[in-house]
């Protein structure tokens, strides 16, 4: 809403609250006939399908030399968009780390976009920045890391990269990072963009966790004068596997290295009472990434990035006369400008302040819970059918496993099921055979819609091992 000081008339550009309720409520109709006409959790169709209805809706142009008109234009395009989504929110839709947001965040999220806070300056954002700083000291006390900094990031790989790079210039000197095999793929992105040297792999344990006696080992076989920056996983991102946190600390202290705790996934144990312990010694940590758009149910993007030491950030200072000039800091107009990669920032703090109030802790902690226990069903029933082979017990909330029709069969038939529309089933590799995997962030989603899930599964193999 625009504010209009007495005597003064409004400025032209963006209009008021009523112009903006009118456009969302065409928003959520446009919303609700695109599910309708999609109706599955992915739209029917080989991609072509799906980027000819994309083209239909850009009749004339992206950029015609006449617009089409905010109605026409904002239905057009979200009506299309959302026949041809992905749709988190259903429950035949399980393929990857893709959360359906919570209602009470999306508003929240629509408020951020109105007011359009950038966190690179106090003047820009005086409420938002208190709001990220109150935010990441709850998240940093959450985990562990009482009176660390933190900063809110476009989500995993963002954080890693970031803190790698804190890690780097943290002392002078040459550096050599160590993470399992199942790391994020973002490591190795981060040592390629930070000039370092290539990733050394620590050989895994029989759960496919980081081995810390083997870490322990390189350590003590690296190079005098090099320091040692480790990557310990808190839920691996196809089998939600945690590292032993405790004994990797313990090898990195005793070789005076930093330890960074990728906690994208796994972070949102923190909330849940039964199964925080899995996380014992994520306090440990120099540095931890969470991402709320995962166990936190918010749209993307709500990453943070969490360091024991809030000078951590030193590299990243920076003193622009047009930001953050010194004599405004010392007056306490605080710049965030230091915290981030980016500078303009969008205010995400609030979509999250306004979830963690809304729930709470516990109200999150049993969401949590929902969706690890669904994947607890889910194993036995995989276990239960003699087509189908359990890769390993659930960590967190996904399921790996396979049909037994061998690698070829299980690609075709999630590609059967993408073509039909009716299920979003995931894949990936071990041991160098192809997998199938169920995400289960749906707390809504229950045991008969895993088994429904499933039904279809083994249905596609049917009819793919007819079709052979």
């Amino acid at each position: 809403m625009t504010a209009v000081v007495p005597g003064r008339t409004a400025p032209a550009g963006p209009r008021g609250s009523d112009e903006l309720a009118e456009l969302v409520a065409l928003s959520l109709d446009a919303l609700a006939a695109g599910r309708a006409a999609r109706g599955g959790p992915v739209p029917a169709g080989d991609p072509d399908r799906v980027a000819a209805d994309v083209d239909a809706a850009l009749a004339g142009g992206v950029l015609p030399p006449v617009g089409t008109g905010e109605q026409a234009a904002l239905t057009g395009l979200v009506t299309a968009l959302a026949a041809g989504a992905a749709d988190p929110a259903d429950p035949l839709c399980a393929a990857h780390l893709h959360c359906p947001p919570l209602p009470v965040a999306v508003a929240a999220d629509l408020a951020a976009s109105a007011l359009n806070q950038s966190l690179d300056s106090w003047d820009q954002a005086p409420a938002a920045t208190v709001l990220e700083e109150r935010v990441v000291a709850a998240l940093a006390a959450l985990a562990g890391l009482p009176g660390g900094g933190g900063v809110l990031t476009t989500g995993g790989t963002g954080s890693t990269y970031t803190a790698l790079l804190l890690a780097r210039d943290a002392v002078p000197g040459p550096v050599r990072l160590y993470a399992g095999a199942a790391a994020h793929f973002s490591v190795e992105r981060a040592a390629h963009l930070l000039g370092l040297p290539p990733v050394v792999a620590v050989p895994p344990d029989a759960g496919r966790a980081v081995d810390p006696g083997a870490l322990a080992a390189l350590l003590r076989a690296a190079p005098a004068g090099e320091r040692a920056v480790v990557v310990a996983t808190a839920g691996t991102t196809d089998l939600g596997t945690i590292d032993p946190l405790p004994a990797v600390a313990a090898a990195v202290r005793a070789h005076g290295g930093w330890l960074h705790v990728d906690a994208a996934y796994g972070g949102g144990l923190l909330f849940s009472d039964r199964r925080r312990h899995l996380l014992a010694g994520l306090g440990a940590a120099d540095s931890v990434t969470l991402d709320l758009h995962k166990f936190g149910w918010q749209p993307a993007a709500a990453g943070v990035l969490l360091t024991r030491d809030p000078a951590a950030f030193a590299p990243l200072a920076r003193r622009a006369a047009y930001l953050n000039p010194a004599d405004d800091e010392a007056a306490g107009y605080t710049s965030l400008l230091g915290r981030s990669l980016r500078t303009t920032r969008r205010a995400d703090a609030l979509k999250i302040a306004v979830t963690l109030r809304a729930l709470g802790r516990a109200g999150l902690g049993a969401l949590v819970d929902t969706c690890c226990d669904l994947a607890v069903h889910a194993a036995a029933r995989v276990r239960a059918e003699p087509r189908l082979e359990l890769a390993a017990a659930p960590t967190l909330s996904t399921v790996v496993f396979r049909h037994r029709g061998g690698d070829a069969l299980n690609a075709a038939l999630r590609r059967r099921l993408l073509r039909e529309g009716r299920a979003v089933v995931g894949r990936t590799e071990l041991d160098g055979r192809v997998h199938l995997k169920l995400t289960l962030l749906n707390p809504a989603a229950t045991p008969a819609d895993v088994d429904a899930l499933l039904d279809l599964v083994l249905a596609a193999g049917a009819a793919e091992e007819a079709a052979a």
